[in-house]
């Protein structure tokens, strides 16, 4: 047996003889006449040792080597470059790895790159690398000096979740994310200023921590035809920019999209509407109370502009919402949830605070119950009462002018959208609003059916009903 085989059979770590034999071949002429076989040997099995082994999450860019294990997420198209000087062209692929820690692109040159692809490594499969790291054009890389697949280790990794949304930062690039589709833009055109013709297209997602606008361009504008509302897609090799204060993320040539099975839910980050300020540019959540017909209008181009006003509500008020453009076309009716993201507060008619939905801002149905998680709108546990209880400023007092109490009653049945709980409840019917003094526990946006005398504007209940029956 040589010292190559001996050294190797004492090694602490899983390597082949071959690799190994490589790897000392490697350092000895690395080393010339510094190392012989078994200084080589000696070496490369130290290098090699298990415990020289780094988490993904401890790689640093200052460091002039590393050695990890990770599970392939993502495997990218071998590419060809031509060098200076040379004849032969470079090849070059890239190979996202996890671990427990965290994420890193793997580069891989040459000959290796080529049998990346030759061996057929792929997703899942898990890699044994030995590298130099750096920062890339796209943040922290690895260039790997050697690598293999690792038969027998295990590494317990989602590979399809992502970063979450909250935790994005302008500048990030190569980023993953995984979110749930709320609103998809047509793909529009455009002229570059060399006379081309451009592509791009929005597709606005969201998870648990918030929502994300995802600008695609040119090929990939194209993505967002393949998915509707309600599904669940990642963001792969996505760059994190700052939109006039806004975090955005863009998707060019290295990234794509793909629809993944994850069970990711939306809870919006939203603003108290009984609270918002004039000039605020905030995102708002609520049940519709009413919305008008759309209306078409001329502009000074001689274009036709579109809007549609919509009024919403939480626990905390109400506000006017108008919707214009593209999105005024979006049907929505009395009970509807809906989500306004990027939404500018202005003052309108009369003083009144209304919202703006512009193009910058976001559109989206969500759960019901997701209103109550909002940090700072409906399910806010400090909140204030607004000087018209829920907002509702429509609704006045069931006394007459003078202050005496109405005489004429009528029975009836009146089945209408919660739009303020507590005591009175208010329904709303999409024609007109009626207040009911219940202590029944209903929530924002339920239906009820309620019997009873009517007295202007109030209903005094013999019965509610919900639509399953239960009373």
């Amino acid at each position: 047996m040589g010292v190559i085989e001996e050294v190797h059979e004492d090694l602490d770590a899983d390597v082949t003889l071959a690799a190994f034999r490589d790897a000392v071949e490697e350092k000895v002429a690395e080393m010339g006449e510094l190392a012989d076989q078994e200084t080589a040997a000696m070496l490369v099995a130290y290098e090699l040792s298990d415990d020289r082994i780094t988490s993904i999450g401890d790689i640093a860019p200052e460091q002039e080597e590393v050695k990890f294990t990770g599970k392939v997420r993502r495997v990218g198209e071998l590419r060809t470059f031509e060098r200076e000087d040379e004849d032969e062209p470079g090849y070059v692929i890239n190979v996202e790895l996890l671990d427990e820690t965290g994420g890193v692109r793997v580069a891989f040159w040459d000959e290796q790159a080529r049998a990346v692809e030759r061996d057929g490594v792929s997703r899942g499969d898990v890699l044994r690398i030995r590298g130099r790291p750096r920062d890339g054009p796209r943040g922290l890389e690895v260039s790997a000096q050697q690598g293999e697949i690792d038969e027998n280790a295990e590494i317990d990794v989602d590979l399809d979740a992502g970063e979450a949304i909250a935790d994005l930062t302008a500048g990030q690039e190569g980023i993953t994310v995984v979110g749930r589709v709320l609103e998809v833009d047509d793909i529009r055109t455009f002229e570059r200023d060399d006379g081309s013709e451009g592509r791009v297209s929005n597709v606005v997602i969201g998870d648990e921590t918030g929502s994300l606008r995802v600008t695609l361009w040119d090929d990939q504008a194209e993505d967002v035809e393949a998915f509707e509302e309600g599904d669940v897609l990642e963001v792969d090799g996505g760059s994190v920019r700052d939109r006039d204060g806004t975090i955005e993320c863009h998707v060019g040539a290295a990234g794509r999209l793909r629809a993944v099975d994850a069970d990711v839910r939306f809870v919006p980050e939203v603003a108290a509407i009984g609270r918002v300020e004039p000039g605020e540019t905030v995102d708002i959540a609520g049940v519709v109370r009413s919305a008008d017909e759309l209306r078409t209008f001329e502009r000074d181009d001689g274009s036709t502009g579109r809007v549609r006003n919509v009024r919403i509500q939480d626990e905390t008020g109400d506000i006017r919402v108008a919707i214009w453009g593209d999105r005024a076309e979006r049907e929505l009716a009395p009970g509807d949830t809906v989500w306004f993201g990027t939404v500018e507060i202005q003052e309108g008619w009369q003083d009144a605070l209304e919202a703006s939905v512009n193009w910058q801002s976001s559109l989206a149905a969500i759960e019901r119950d997701s209103l109550t998680e909002a940090g700072d709108g409906s399910g806010s546990e400090d909140r204030t009462e607004p000087e018209t209880a829920g907002g509702l400023d429509s609704f006045t007092d069931d006394r007459s002018v003078d202050g005496a109490e109405p005489t004429e009653t009528e029975p009836v049945t009146f089945t209408g959208t919660v739009v303020q709980t507590g005591n009175p409840v208010i329904l709303d019917d999409g024609e007109e609003a009626v207040r009911v003094e219940t202590r029944e526990t209903v929530t924002l946006g339920e239906e009820l059916t309620v019997v009873g005398e009517r007295r202007g504007e109030r209903i005094d209940p013999e019965s509610i009903r919900r639509p399953d029956g239960k009373r």
